[in-house]
């Protein structure tokens, strides 16, 4: 209890209630705040990881629809692409897998 006495005697001696009132006021917009630095610098980041994310599935749909308009441009191309990812045949072959 004495600490708490001490400090509050410099506080109250040394310090200009003003410049308490305005050190506690920016403590609690910094740190205790719903908008606090804190709060912002974790929504910056997650919002760095979402664009990213936006970067990357945009990227992939790119690339899905090249593919589908590959498969959709010619038979031979959808033939390949069903031997190969689905190992369809015609009924009078017979398929090899080699990995």
């Amino acid at each position: 209890m004495s600490k708490l006495l001490l400090i509050w005697d410099f506080l109250h001696t040394h310090v200009n209630k003003y410049i308490l009132v305005i050190g506690v006021f920016i403590f609690y917009i910094l740190f205790l705040d719903e908008n606090s630095l804190m709060h912002r610098m974790r929504l910056t980041a997650q919002q760095r990881e979402l664009k990213k994310e936006i970067k990357y599935y945009r990227d992939k749909i790119d690339q899905d629809a090249k593919k589908l308009e590959e498969l959709h441009s010619s038979d031979e191309n959808l033939e390949k692409f069903a031997r190969e990812q689905y190992l369809m045949k015609q009924p009078d072959e017979e398929i090899f897998i080699i990995k």
